[in-house]
């Protein structure tokens, strides 16, 4: 067939149908076909809800938010449910008069067992009479039970198991771990068996929020969250949270958040668990966040952006108040990382350091993570993560169906409210449990609570007396001074050696170093040998040491080795036998970054 013969066949289909569409409007030509699609893509959504959760649910979904559209229907249907959630509180309401929700003034040293034993005569009796929930037989002192205790107490902190400084914290005595593993079978799962953690984790919750500006009017008051077992885990709620909350607000499907490129790697866990498209910003010459650049990458999609207090890598405060206009100015969640900063900031900025905006006193933060087993002192396994108000919060659950809320709101404080993740439809019966795990270990929940309430802001006593000799026991303003003060004179050290260069101003206790003359690598690989423990950095290539109370005694020492470790490089340059400087270098070189990935994953799957 050749062309002339086409194009004539498709003259004569044109003339055709223009023809027969010149007998409607522009606009109805315009319009049918948009209109067309879009009810094409509304009935291929119907069907893949269908799909999703079935006919019958389907269906009941959609009535029931068709009749709640009729005025004065949704009401009532709220009012009953409230009358019900009412009904389920009314007795736990009633024993939260006296709960704490701010840390105390001076803490309580060891006198905490004391009221820990107290509240622990609270609790339901279990010996033989729950349904599983403690499966050692015999008492809490029978032979089972203390060999669990004692295990627990050897992996702590603890002066008989390890040698600590003169400095330590409350936490970490070993009187105080005794204390704490007494609940080491507790699960607050059970809230109506073991009523004494249910308390401590409303009480950790609340104090927490309190340090990270919940008592601030600009918070709004509502400031509410949940015990986590770690940073990450608390990261990876704030973001599902964030997701979800910005799916039902603004209907975004096909969501993407930003970080900086400081950002913690628990933000990548996120994102690949929950289908997120993870943007990594560069950071500005200062090592904080940028603004403007995370500005660029705003978009339709953007359910949320990043900002540390301070990053992990550097010890550098993000620009947070900056971040929340950004946030606000787009109606998007802001999630801010204290996990490191969180029992730091508020006690140094108290000792008058110059500590900028970091919390809910900024407006546009939406949700904030700290961790308690850091700078809290508090057992490993202890986080916080906390939302500006319930509605966010509630898409931390996998359904807003309220069955049973052990905490609500005292004397303007608010607690963690157990509107959990919520099973109604398995035949196991209705089914709570908060943030991701079902049990969880009481006892450390008992640590935290502990810990905080054992230091208190102030200084307490001095000279108790354990085993290895006379411990100090201080505040959390006193050991905020002690580790600031000791991160500064660390710092100084470093700035005193010509090759090394710190990596921007650090605000907190984490000092970062690199080097334009020596493999820094090399230098790490020297002070590992000095039985030394850093952190490996890339973009920019160098080592950081995050001061804690350990620390404090030992500076002089950690710059002495590090001085001798840089002149040995210097003086001998090369990789030492066994050192890891050679494998760290190829990685930050490695055009491609998928073989890293599978290296660190052979590593890991070799190692645990």
């Amino acid at each position: 067939m050749d062309s002339s013969l086409l194009t004539s066949h498709f003259n004569n289909f044109r003339t055709a149908a223009n023809s027969f569409l010149s007998q409607y409007e522009p606009l109805t030509l315009v319009l049918v076909p948009l209109f067309s699609l879009f009810l094409a893509n509304v009935i291929r959504s119907f069907f893949s809800v269908i799909h999703d959760k079935g006919l019958k649910a389907t269906v009941l979904g959609f009535f029931m938010n068709f009749i709640k559209l009729i005025p004065g229907v949704k009401s009532y249907i709220d009012a009953e449910k409230q009358k019900v959630v009412d009904k389920l509180q009314s007795d736990g309401k009633s024993k939260r008069d006296g709960w704490k929700t701010e840390l105390p003034s001076t803490g309580l040293g060891t006198s905490v067992l004391e009221k820990m034993s107290e509240e622990k005569r609270n609790d339901a009796v279990w010996q033989g009479k729950c349904s599983g929930t403690v499966y050692i037989g015999g008492s809490e002192s029978s032979a089972h039970f203390s060999v669990i205790n004692e295990a627990c107490s050897m992996f702590g902190l603890s002066p008989r198991t390890q040698r600590l400084q003169p400095r330590c914290d409350v936490a970490a005595s070993g009187t105080l771990h005794g204390g704490t593993n007494r609940f080491a079978h507790t699960n607050p799962l059970h809230l109506d068996v073991f009523q004494s953690v249910v308390r401590f984790e409303a009480e950790v919750v609340a104090m927490t929020a309190a340090l990270l500006g919940s008592k601030e009017k600009t918070s709004g008051g509502q400031i509410c969250g949940n015990m986590t077992s770690g940073g990450t885990e608390s990261i990876l709620l704030a973001v599902k949270s964030s997701r979800d909350y910005m799916k039902s607000k603004k209907g975004i499907t096909r969501p993407e958040m930003i970080i900086p490129e400081s950002g913690h790697s628990a933000y990548d866990k996120a994102a690949h668990y929950f289908n997120i498209k993870l943007w990594r910003v560069p950071v500005n010459k200062n090592f904080q966040a940028d603004v403007k650049a995370i500005r660029r990458h705003i978009n339709k999609n953007t359910i949320l952006i990043v900002g540390s207090s301070p990053g992990f890598p550097h010890g550098i405060i993000d620009p947070i108040e900056e971040l929340g206009q950004l946030a606000s100015s787009f109606d998007i969640c802001f999630h801010v990382d204290l996990c490191l900063g969180g029992f730091v900031l508020p006690f140094a900025r108290e000792l008058g350091y110059d500590i900028p905006p970091y919390d809910f006193s900024v407006q546009g933060v939406t949700s904030i993570s700290a961790d308690v087993h850091k700078y809290g002192l508090a057992p490993k396994g202890t986080s916080i993560v906390l939302y500006r108000n319930h509605e966010i919060r509630k898409h931390q659950f996998v359904a807003v169906f309220v069955y049973l809320s052990v905490i609500g709101t005292n004397s303007g404080a608010v607690f963690c409210d157990c509107t959990f993740d919520t099973v109604t439809e398995w035949s196991g019966g209705l089914y709570v449990s908060p943030t991701i795990a079902g049990s969880r270990p009481g006892s450390l929940i008992a640590g935290a609570w502990a810990a905080m309430m054992s230091l208190g802001k102030a200084v307490l006593m001095y000279g108790a007396r354990l085993i290895d000799g006379p411990i100090h026991y201080t505040g959390y303003l006193e050991n905020t001074k002690a580790i600031m003060e000791g991160s500064k004179r660390l710092q100084k050290g470093v700035e005193e050696i010509p090759e090394l260069f710190i990596i921007g101003k650090p605000d907190m206790t984490i000092v970062a170093f690199g080097s334009n003359v020596l493999d820094i690598f090399e230098v790490n690989d020297i002070m590992s040998s000095k039985g030394w423990h850093l952190n490996a950095l890339q973009r920019p290539n160098s080592i950081h040491i995050c001061v804690t109370l350990q620390h404090v005694p030992v500076i002089d020492d950690f710059i002495k080795d590090l001085k001798e470790s840089v002149n040995t490089v210097k003086e001998n340059p090369g990789p030492i036998s066994g050192g890891l400087a050679p494998i760290y270098g190829a990685a930050g070189k490695m055009p491609d970054r998928g073989m890293v990935q599978e290296l660190l994953v052979d590593f890991m799957d070799g190692t645990c």
